[in-house]
């Protein structure tokens, strides 16, 4: 069956020419000067794909190509003069398969009508297959899941794969953008091309130019053979700028060059190269607030820009977690040549699912592949997975009831201040001096099970005290009873050494300064507060560094520096 093309477009002669080219490739074309013919064209004939101007004589191409779009999915090529670039992005986000600069060159108008050609191949197999098309089963196999946030996303991806157009991916970082990119590349007509990915952040900016365009032979010191660029190595597929924001502004000039001509000129040649590819680009950053910020140019936006797909992050498509697990498992058993492929159990595959992926999808693979590290069979448990506890409140809720089985009248902790064991009030006199008063919150140390640590955001819980406050919830009355009288102790003894810091604070307070110097009462402090928090947590270093937010090495070296050992506490 012969294919067939309608051609409109007012100027006679270029008419003329495209009608010529068209008949060698063995495409029969009927042509249209203004908008009404093309009209009636369109509704008396069925063609295969339609090239067309912008500006016509009695209206817009624009009308001709979205008329065309939503009626049909022939594929629809633009003609633009230079200066028209605004009206061809506009075609473009309409639906328009491709567009074309005037002067019109033969080369670039033969690729187009060959990728639109694969285009029409492309759905006629669609067409007669009986039931899954080639392309939705490799779009099924690669992306994975059916979530309800996946089906509009995968048939956005058939359309665009089908197109020619410029796209933007956007989301958060791990959502798999390149994974998308890629696929759109396999759709496509160019799948036959080079994929060409790059990460536009990870090139230094004195070897950018070089990097994209290429250079000739003694170009620059160091340039002992010709090069050829990114632009060149994807002639015929599709180049993936992953990170755009990341280039800096003088590149950003020469890439919208090369984009908007489609020629690229490498270091040190004398004349511009054509090349046909295709842009997809990608970032998780805000690329608009970049270009209000002046840090991304606009003109370099929209150009790339045309049309934008955003990827939904894992926390909005929970149910496709189950499902994304065993595919990195059995992926995860083919790169390690494992038996057979690991399996969470239910308990572990819930876990999952409430968990808050910060990294998304990349952080599930990163944390099924710690998982099948861990595990000692074939099956992986929730203690594989390594989470922390997601129901803080519930544990907090526990320790505060068990606090008050032992003593109702004592108050739940509130606050950091007062789940410390030892409480300053400052209360004012008749003549108006502050007094620094301490009293005593025995029962504090069972409710204690937040983490002191001032610039943590996050709740910590020490092991040994969780532990030891479920053992406590566990255990009989006589038990709780001697836990108590032990944490009283306990207590009773950091009242003691606080006291001796009360009384220096009260020394300040009264105006008098330290006898001995300030390097020395600095040093008691620092001391006091370190046997403080060493006696609270048994002498156990790891955990009084982190009630003191510091690291362990930094803790062993200050107890050498202030003399401080268990043995002279006994």
């Amino acid at each position: 069956m012969t294919t067939t093309a309608l051609v409109v477009d007012d100027e006679v002669d270029l008419c003329r020419l495209m009608q010529i080219t068209l008949t060698k490739m063995g495409i029969k074309s009927d042509v249209a000067y203004t908008l009404s013919q093309a009209r009636t064209f369109w509704q008396d004939n069925d063609y295969d794909f339609c090239l067309t101007d912008l500006k016509l004589p009695d209206g817009s191409g624009l009308e001709l190509v979205k008329e065309i779009s939503n009626s049909s999915n022939i594929p629809i090529a633009v003609i633009t003069a230079h200066g028209s670039m605004d009206l061809a992005i506009e075609a473009l986000k309409l639906g328009a398969f491709d567009f074309v600069n005037k002067p019109l060159e033969l080369p670039r108008l033969r690729q187009l009508v060959e990728n639109a050609l694969k285009v029409i191949h492309q759905d006629n197999e669609v067409q007669a297959a009986p039931e899954c098309s080639p392309e939705q089963k490799m779009l099924d196999s690669r992306l994975i899941g059916n979530s309800a946030v996946m089906h509009p996303l995968k048939n956005t991806i058939l359309k665009l794969a089908r197109s020619q157009a410029p796209v933007f991916l956007s989301g958060a970082s791990g959502t798999g953008k390149e994974v998308v990119a890629r696929l759109i590349h396999d759709l496509s007509p160019r799948r036959d091309g080079s994929f060409v990915p790059v990460n536009c952040g990870a090139i230094p900016s004195e070897l950018m130019e070089s990097e994209f365009f290429g250079h000739k032979k003694g170009s620059f010191t160091g340039a002992v053979a010709d090069k050829q660029g990114l632009f060149q190595q994807a002639n015929g597929g599709t180049l993936f700028l992953d990170e755009v924001a990341d280039l800096p502004l003088a590149m950003q000039v020469k890439l919208l060059r090369a984009i908007q001509e489609k020629t690229v000129r490498a270091i040190g040649d004398t004349k511009e190269v054509p090349v046909d590819i295709r842009i997809l680009s990608a970032t998780h950053k805000d690329l608009s607030q970049l270009v209000q910020d002046g840090a991304f140019r606009q003109d370099l936006y929209y150009r790339i820009n045309v049309i934008e797909l955003k990827l939904p992050t894992l926390n909005t498509r929970r149910d496709d977690i189950p499902v994304l697990a065993d595919h990195f498992l059995a992926m995860i058993a083919d790169d390690w040549q494992l038996e057979s492929p690991p399996s969470l159990t239910m308990e572990a595959c819930e876990r999952l699912q409430r968990h808050d992926f910060a990294g998304n999808v990349r952080e599930l693979r990163n944390l099924l592949e710690r998982a099948v590290t861990l595990a000692d069979t074939s099956y992986i448990d929730v203690s594989h997975l390594g989470l922390p506890d997601i129901e803080p409140e519930l544990v907090n809720t526990q320790e505060q009831n068990h606090s008050s089985a032992i003593d109702s009248s004592e108050p739940p902790a509130r606050n950091v201040e007062n789940q410390i064991d030892v409480q300053s009030t400052v209360q004012s006199t008749k003549d108006g001096e502050q007094v620094i008063q301490s009293s005593n919150m025995a029962t504090q140390v069972e409710q204690r099970v937040t983490n002191l640590h001032p610039y943590r955001t996050s709740t910590n819980h020490y092991p040994s005290m969780v532990q030891h406050s479920s053992a406590s919830n566990n255990s009989s009355s006589t038990n709780v009873a001697n836990t108590y009288d032990k944490e009283s102790l306990l207590a009773s003894t950091a009242q003691q050494e606080t006291s001796k810091d009360i009384s220096g604070l009260q020394e300040l307070f009264d105006g008098q300064l330290p006898p001995q110097g300030l390097e020395h009462y600095l040093q008691e402090q620092e001391k006091q507060l370190i046997i403080t928090a060493l006696k609270q947590t048994g002498w156990n270093k790891t955990q009084a560094a982190e009630l003191l937010g510091t690291t362990f090495r930094s803790l062993r070296y200050r107890m050498k520096k202030l003399e401080i050992s268990e043995d002279a506490f006994d």
